[in-house]
């Protein structure tokens, strides 16, 4: 099956495997479960630093060194199945960006920063030899573990073989190093295998959730190895590499679940979109706390099919000037740099690498949309009906991440500042309509209200885009013939 689809894209350039996308199967009116979402947050408050056997201070010391305290506190406790799923009809995983009837918006760097307060520059998440069960990679886990955290040959033995693979058990971590109570009487080396195991807890709970909902890479326990160069890592870049993956897997109709850190999407989803699905937290302290915590979940008693369809028509019908673009300009005054959130090229997390593509964002960060370059292309890539065959793989440019100040979009493709926040140029609109899936219910089986009104929007984008062309050519007129008198 290929372009045109119902309901767009006509032209199939750019999303040429959306044969096997979701959206195409309930633009026929056949629905998905909603989906199952992965979300430990309310596990990761099951470990209780105080009730660890040490200097529970130098503990915590050393985890704000790390610069992953902020994630502690900031998870939300249960995913909003029906947001996640609402969203994941309108992710593209050729392009990683939602697709909305005006134009596509996506999660940025500077996103992650600002909800998260963790390190999104610095060293790649990335282990060597991990990536396949072998003999050798192994014997390398029961080697970190044994070394890392402080345990015996036989237990570190016995872990690996029960987890199956180069894993650990979550519940073996707390279990192991979070008793009741204890001796306080404990060594520096203690205190450091205990972090470690905390790190690692930490993590698996958060930024790197997977559906096994139980366990967690010991390839990341390499990384707490030097407890002092934890805090140098890119930490919020791999989480991101690592939602966006998940993201586009859980478009294919056949996939029940969705896992990484969906804390994330939501904070991004309530702070970019006026839904209600969200209200404001009267405690929260601005620049203080993560960006995620300025939220409280609205949730319904009942999870179903028809919440989503709700939302999902309401998305439908967004207008442009409903989103809040750019709403960080404060913390942008107050010093954070968002200089990273222009960088082009590739993300990385262990063996995943991710395009990161902010030219087609540019509403985001206050610039008027234009027609983007097409994506990055894959060194191979098949996303078919089936997640266990869902395989994509992308190059990824080490030097490029670590001089990522030398490869950040130029400032002729980045385009003119917009004086309005959801201004386009006047061939981005025809162009996208072209080329997407922008609505995802079919009108067929809607009302004429929601027909009229998407219709009626983009006729009035495209009027508003053409009078801004012509105000700033009469306002260029003008300043050139006074300059010249």
């Amino acid at each position: 099956m290929r372009a045109p689809f119902p309901g767009g894209p006509l032209d199939g350039a750019l999303l040429k495997s959306f044969k096997d996308h979701v959206a195409l199967t309930i633009w026929s009116n056949e629905e998905r479960p909603v989906l199952k979402c992965i979300n430990h947050g309310a596990q990761n408050q099951e470990w209780d630093l105080q009730l660890c056997h040490l200097d529970t201070v130098g503990l915590q010391r050393i985890i704000q060194r790390s610069g992953l305290n902020t994630l502690i506190d900031c998870s939300y406790r249960k995913a909003n199945k029906e947001v996640i799923s609402a969203f994941v009809e309108r992710w593209q995983p050729k392009t990683n960006t939602f697709h909305l009837p005006f134009g596509e918006m996506s999660i940025s760097l500077e996103d992650v920063t600002i909800l998260l307060k963790i390190p999104v520059t610095g060293k790649v998440v990335a282990v060597e030899n991990f990536a396949r069960y072998t003999e050798e990679s192994r014997s390398d886990a029961i080697k970190l573990v044994l070394k890392l955290l402080g345990v015996s040959i036989e237990e570190a033995e016995e872990e690996v073989n029960i987890s199956k693979g180069l894993t650990v058990r979550k519940c073996w971590l707390k279990s192991r190093w979070c008793p009741k109570a204890g001796s306080r009487n404990t060594t520096y080396r203690d205190m450091e295998c205990t972090t470690r195991a905390y790190l690692l807890y930490l993590l698996s709970c958060t930024l790197f959730a997977d559906k096994s909902g139980s366990r967690v890479s010991i390839a990341l326990l390499k990384l707490l190895e030097d407890l002092d160069d934890v805090g140098k890592h890119a930490w919020g870049a791999a989480a991101l590499t690592y939602l966006y993956r998940h993201l586009g897997s859980a478009t294919i109709l056949q996939v029940s679940q969705i896992a990484g850190y969906l804390t994330l999407l939501e904070g991004w989803v309530y702070d970019h979109f006026k839904l209600g699905l969200a209200t404001p937290n009267a405690k929260y302290m601005d620049y203080v706390q993560p960006r995620v915590c300025r939220w409280i979940q609205k949730h319904e008693t009942v999870m179903n099919i028809d919440n989503v369809g709700s939302i999902r028509r309401t998305l439908d019908r967004l207008r442009p000037t409903e989103v809040t673009w750019d709403p960080y300009v404060n913390y942008r005054e107050n010093g954070v740099d968002h200089a990273m959130a222009f960088y082009s090229g590739t993300l990385k997390y262990m063996d995943v690498v991710e395009p990161y593509h902010p030219e087609r964002i540019l509403r985001r960060f206050g610039h008027v949309q234009s027609i983007p370059d097409p994506p990055y292309r894959p060194l191979e890539a098949h996303r078919g009906p089936f997640v266990n065959k869902y395989s994509v793989k992308y190059g990824f440019q080490q030097d490029n991440w670590e001089r990522w100040r030398n490869h950040l979009l130029a400032p002729e493709v980045r385009g003119d500042k917009a004086e309005f926040e959801f201004l386009a140029t006047p061939d981005y609109l025809p162009w996208f309509l072209k080329v997407s899936h922008p609505v995802i219910t079919n009108p067929r089986y809607e009302d004429e209200e929601m027909v009229a009104t998407t219709i009626a929007d983009n006729e009035l984008l495209e009027v508003l885009n053409v009078l801004y062309v012509l105000c700033r050519s009469t306002c260029n007129f003008l300043k050139s013939r006074y300059v010249l008198h």
